[in-house]
């Protein structure tokens, strides 16, 4: 029977290296939208260029999430799917793949499909997907992947550093002052995502190695025992590299990876943002 792994671009992964045998990876994208211009969240996308032309404006910056139809037609062809969306409380990607998801189920009534929320973004999201290939290679049933991927759900986590705020300010998330008070004192904001999926602020530090010392004494605090890390970044190449080897020193053993970002959380992390997934 043929699998298919389907996310939303809030996942940074392009390509499964490896992938299953009779598995197919496939990514729908979400859009940013910026005055006339929409940014399509695909293979294609130059991200530099669009968060230089949202730096330059000054307008509200919107997001518009992958239609039920796409997401049908990212279904059809397999037997098994499971399909794994950004938290429910940032987008209605989740909602749109339900819907998507029971108009193939209409059409073609065996087919298989589980829908996750992630409840989070980004490394945690690459994550699952890892997890989820590495079950079907294991030629489990569908019924058997779909326990296994919601127990490993339950132990992965999603941490974040913001260094610039812009367009959380533009879009009435933050004040004016607060954003421009973190650019101008070196404050790094420290957060999470919930349990109920929400971006949860955690910590505001001065200055870049009290910020990684701190995700380092969060990821320990929750859990981390020396599992699977993933991180992406957005232009900070060398915030990356600190913050691997800060994690290396405590845990030579890791799986420490860098996955480059997507645009959607590059929006989200903006210049110098850090979004970790990890094991607990």
């Amino acid at each position: 029977m043929k699998w298919k792994i389907i996310v939303d671009s809030s996942c940074n992964v392009r390509e499964i290296k490896d992938i299953a045998e009779n598995t197919e990876y496939v990514r729908v994208p979400l859009t940013l939208n910026v005055e006339e211009k929409v940014y399509i969240d695909d293979y294609n996308l130059n991200v530099e260029e669009m968060i230089e032309y949202f730096y330059n404006s000054s307008s509200k910056v919107t997001s518009a999430c992958p239609s039920p139809e796409a997401y049908k037609k990212a279904c059809e062809g397999a037997e098994n799917i499971i399909i794994v969306t950004i938290t429910g409380s940032l987008s209605g990607s989740y909602n749109s793949a339900i819907i998507g998801s029971n108009m193939l189920k209409e059409e073609y009534s065996n087919t298989n499909i589980h829908v996750i929320d992630s409840k989070s973004a980004s490394g945690e999201i690459d994550l699952i997907v890892e997890e989820i290939n590495n079950l079907i290679k294991q030629n489990l049933s569908f019924e058997e992947v779909k326990q296994k991927i919601t127990e490993y759900t339950n132990k992965t986590k999603l941490l974040f550093i913001l260094e610039k705020v812009d367009n959380l300010v533009k879009n009435g998330r933050l004040s004016k002052f607060i954003g421009g008070a973190i650019g101008l004192l070196n404050i790094k904001l420290i957060g999470q995502a919930s349990d109920e999926g929400t971006l949860e602020l955690l910590h505001k530090v001065r200055g870049t190695k009290k910020a990684l010392s701190k995700i380092v004494e969060e990821m320990i605090n929750s859990g981390y025992k020396g599992g699977k890390v993933r991180i992406s970044h957005c232009y900070a190449e060398e915030t990356f590299k600190e913050l691997k080897e800060l994690i290396l020193k405590n845990f030579p053993s890791a799986s420490v990876l860098n996955i480059k970002m997507s645009g959607l959380c590059s929006f989200y992390a903006e210049k110098g943002g850090i979004m970790l997934g990890y094991e607990i």
